[in-house]
């Protein structure tokens, strides 16, 4: 591939990114103009579009590029961590915790059932999953071995999921119905506050991922020629599973339990453009954010005035994809 052609590929992506977010906050039940969504942007115009621009669409687009990005950076880490280009950001049992969390707190009441205490009670369950396995983990050996991570991960998804199903059998149907659309994911919560509070969360983990480039190219060879060049092995894994695992969190308390970004997003960007972490990370942030509006898109227009969940829409896109990059990966 020519110089100028790769010195071009994450501005196109990027340009990408802004395409699909423009075609965001423009397609919905009510279709928007261009000019009425700039108008509807800097506060003008009809009252009903700028409601619908500025405290609707605007807000959920944002919050769907945050957590598509925060989903396919955090599945290129694990990815990474774990030397598999099947694994994905739930693989840890993450989502379990997460899940647990939320279903607790709709179930038990233990917080008021509503958007914010339910992303606050996921957030806690995703961190307690993530120290549980972590301390599994370093209780095995001195080292950090990534096949007893995945084991741990398994066991601890597992578990949660089991009591989700206790929590779920004394539910009234209210408190079903909600845990149950929550685990399936939607961003129809999201708002200003929420974007903020998400933006400045994703920022250092993404910052940590996108610093250990070098490292993880290094580890990819091998750990003991890593180590040799000079990077702290150890310290590199931690760092990666720390930050993966909190980027899963936040996508998971902030639009609930969407998969196949992380697995199919990081694997693309591999197939197609190789595996140098320095491209791979941004590229897949960029893409995972582009792939997820897109999705929300469909999951608001399809079957609209009613809204699909996005946890079933990504999956639906998704399997035929990731099926069509196995193919390409087999063909010669």
């Amino acid at each position: 591939m020519r110089p100028w052609v790769t010195r071009l590929r994450l501005p196109a992506l990027l340009l990408l990114l802004g395409l699909a977010l423009v075609l965001s906050v423009r397609i919905g039940s009510a279709s928007l103009t261009l000019r009425q969504v700039l108008d509807g942007i800097r506060g003008i115009g009809d009252p009903a579009t700028v409601t619908i621009v500025r405290r609707l669409r605007l807000p959920r687009a944002l919050t769907a590029v945050l957590v598509g990005a925060a989903l396919a950076t955090s599945g290129a880490g694990f990815q990474a961590l774990v030397r598999n280009p099947l694994a994905d950001p739930y693989i840890l049992g993450v989502s379990g915790g997460a899940a647990l969390g939320a279903v607790g707190a709709v179930v038990l009441g233990s917080l008021t059932p509503a958007p914010l205490s339910i992303a606050a009670a996921a957030f806690v369950g995703a961190l307690a999953a993530i120290l549980l396995v972590l301390r599994i983990g370093l209780a095995v050996g001195p080292t950090l071995d990534t096949r007893v991570l995945l084991l741990a991960g398994v066991v601890v998804g597992a578990f949660a999921n089991a009591c989700i199903l206790l929590l779920l059998s004394f539910a009234d149907l209210d408190a079903f119905r909600s845990a149950t659309f929550w685990m399936m994911g939607s961003l129809s919560g999201s708002s200003w506050g929420g974007v903020q509070a998400l933006t400045l969360y994703l920022i250092p983990p993404l910052l940590v991922l996108v610093g250990l480039a070098r490292s993880l190219n290094l580890i990819a060879v091998g750990e003991e020629t890593a180590a040799y060049l000079g990077t702290h092995v150890e310290r590199t894994k931690l760092l990666v599973f720390g930050a993966a695992s909190l980027l899963a969190a936040a996508a998971v308390a902030a639009a609930g339990i969407i998969g196949f970004v992380g697995l199919i997003v990081p694997h693309a960007v591999r197939l197609l453009w190789g595996s140098d972490h320095r491209f791979l990370l941004p590229a897949s942030a960029l893409l995972g954010a582009t792939f997820l509006l897109f999705a929300d898109m469909l999951a608001r227009t399809v079957a609209a005035p009613t809204e699909l969940p996005l946890g079933a829409v990504t999956a639906l896109i998704g399997v035929p994809l990731f099926v069509r990059l196995l193919q390409r990966k087999r063909s010669p």
